[in-house]
């Protein structure tokens, strides 16, 4: 059965709370991975996993968990990735789907990008999350797991 797994570090409330409620409608286990306690409804379909503070732990966590036909929440392109090759659907917060088509020009712009925030050539960060981005996140989220769940279905 599908697990959705989900970086959580840095996601989003407002995404959290759209992954609860569908793994608790769908009956999907959704599995939080941060290095900081999580706060979570009652559910035995929702669990949290606090890895240590070591860069990239939840990734890496995440990397040696999920598997193919599992759904992942992340803004961790290198993560990403990893994954996508493997069979995993991997969204991000403001609801990009990472495809084989599109892994590796994601990944090579964000490498280029990084190098020019280390140069000093760009400050700033990344857009306000807002209503655009919840409603973008919801659809990609709500068109992917339908699809891993007739896939299953089928199987």
């Amino acid at each position: 059965m599908t697990k959705l797994w989900i970086d959580a570090d840095a996601i989003p409330n407002i995404v959290r709370d759209i992954v609860v409620a569908a793994a608790v409608r769908l009956k999907l286990e959704a599995i939080f991975v941060a290095n900081k306690r999580l706060y979570l409804p009652e559910s035995p379909l929702l669990s949290s996993v606090i890895v240590n503070s070591a860069p990239d732990a939840a990734d890496n966590y995440i990397k040696d968990n999920a598997k193919k036909f599992d759904l992942v929440v992340t803004q961790d392109i290198p993560l990403a990735h990893m994954l996508v090759p493997l069979g995993i659907v991997v969204i991000d917060p403001r609801g990009e789907v990472f495809t084989e088509d599109n892994i590796g020009p994601r990944i090579s712009m964000r490498n280029l990008m990084e190098d020019l925030r280390n140069a000093g050539e760009i400050t700033g960060g990344p857009k306000q999350f807002g209503e655009k981005e919840k409603r973008a996140f919801a659809a990609a989220f709500d068109r992917q797991i339908n699809k891993l769940i007739k896939i299953q279905q089928k199987n």
